[in-house]
């Protein structure tokens, strides 16, 4: 076992490594997390080949499900834009009277952000806020941050999400179980997070229109969309999938051919293929769309997902690396004489990794690696619970080393210190209220 001082500095420098080649010298994170990488395993004195087989494996079992996933994530997101289908149910929301324009958002983001990057739902659903913002003379941060929060607490907590996927997977817990429990968890923290949050604000809030680049962004008329039976059922078709497999598990004999039948359609790969050709089909054939035009459009998609990949990828070899030395197994044993709180160490681990990677999703694979060893010493926590932790930490602390703040900036054409003071304070209170959520299940899961 390596000295404390010791394994702590290299997972401390390890971070910092990658914050300043992020920030200072504009590596890539793919390169950035690569180098640290190579830091933790000459640091760990790792033999030089046994480093590299690890970043491999890292690489590669991590891509080798996720890649799948996140192609066909995209197909539906991509299905989602060409057709308007996000803009059906913001349509639809609208027309509830007794919902306020803030909790639409919220509402919208929650939904779509089942199918969607949290990067990719900003870019897509922010012309939906635009548009309500003009209608009743909003100030468009009050509309952007519970959308944008909503979108950050989905990604971060509910599969068929990559990072929630990985996590879910690899600590071994109920995949229904995780959805149900996070969407539950990610409505909490958004409405507190986003709406709440802002009402407490008050005449604090600035009034901010939309910026000129995008006034002239257009929304579709409402004959133009699909309907919203077609829309909710091509959105919500994988996670139905998913959770009855959770059903067949709970309440079927195992081994026979319909549970064996459940459980593959319920896949999380297998789920996401399904819905990917209903969406083809719902969304676009049967909207008079040819198959050809669908291809090129959703082929066109898959060039801006590769630089996801090499993220995931890179953070999956950090991931493999922190295992591979040694160093999560020794920080294990460190933080557990932390006398802390499992939940409150999976969620702390996390935070503090978005924070200084400037990624949820490398943040969570980071943060598993680091609390999966301390799984054994709490067998009254259930992995599910502490699959929550790790996302609700990732939620929070979006600030400038991450890409969706700067999205969030450009969009509410807010300054650097006003979106540090609404939206990251917004991610972080949703991150709060999600870790109190969680303990509040702990008591049920």
């Amino acid at each position: 076992m390596e000295p404390t001082l010791w394994v702590l500095g290299t997972l401390i420098i390890s971070i910092l490594l990658i914050v300043f080649t992020i920030i200072k010298l504009k590596f890539h994170p793919f390169l950035a997390l690569l180098l640290a990488s190579f830091f933790v395993g000459m640091a760990m004195k790792m033999n030089p080949l046994e480093m590299v087989s690890a970043i491999e494996n890292g690489i590669g079992g991590t891509l080798g499900f996720l890649a799948a996933i996140i192609g066909l994530g995209t197909i539906l997101g991509k299905m989602m834009e060409i057709s308007g289908a996000a803009e059906r149910i913001g349509i639809t929301l609208q027309k509830c009277r007794w919902l306020s324009p803030d909790v639409i958002m919220v509402l919208v983001g929650l939904i779509c952000g089942i199918t969607l990057f949290v990067e990719v739902g900003v870019v897509l659903l922010i012309p939906l806020a635009f548009s309500i913002a003009k209608k009743t003379n909003t100030s468009l941060l009050k509309l952007a941050i519970p959308l944008c929060t909503a979108l950050m607490a989905v990604h971060c907590i509910v599969p068929p999400h990559p990072a929630a996927l990985f996590v879910t997977n690899e600590l071994g817990a109920d995949m229904g179980t995780v959805i149900v429990a996070g969407l539950a968890v990610g409505l909490l923290a958004s409405l507190v997070g986003g709406p709440l949050f802002l009402k407490v604000l008050g005449e604090r809030l600035p009034f901010k229109t939309v910026p000129e680049a995008f006034s002239d962004m257009e929304i579709r008329q409402e004959k133009d969309l699909p309907s919203l039976g077609a829309t909710l059922f091509t959105v919500l078709l994988p996670i139905v999938l998913m959770l009855i497999k959770t059903a067949a598990e709970l309440n079927m004999e195992k081994g026979t051919s319909v549970y064996i039948a459940l459980q593959f359609i319920g896949n999380p790969i297998t789920a996401m293929f399904i819905a990917a050709f209903v969406a083809y089909y719902i969304l676009g054939i049967r909207r008079n769309m040819g198959m050809s035009t669908l291809l090129k459009k959703t082929e066109d998609s898959f060039s801006s997902i590769a630089n996801i990949l090499l993220i995931i990828g890179a953070g999956g070899a950090f991931n493999g690396i922190l295992k591979g030395s040694g160093l999560s197994d020794s920080l294990a044993v460190i933080l557990s004489n932390l006398d802390m709180h499992p939940i409150l160490l999976a969620w702390l681990v996390a935070i503090i990794l978005h924070a200084a990677v400037g990624s949820a999703t490398v943040a969570m694979m980071g943060a598993t690696a680091i609390v999966a060893p301390l799984m054994p010493m709490y067998p009254d926590i259930s992995p599910e619970i502490i699959t929550l932790a790790i996302g609700s930490g990732a939620i929070g602390c979006t600030i400038v080393t991450d890409s969706l703040f700067w999205l969030v900036k450009q969009y509410c054409n807010a300054t650097l210190s006003e979106t540090f003071r609404f939206y990251s304070i917004a991610t972080f209170i949703a991150s709060f209220v999600a870790l109190g959520g969680t303990f509040m299940l702990s008591f049920v899961i």
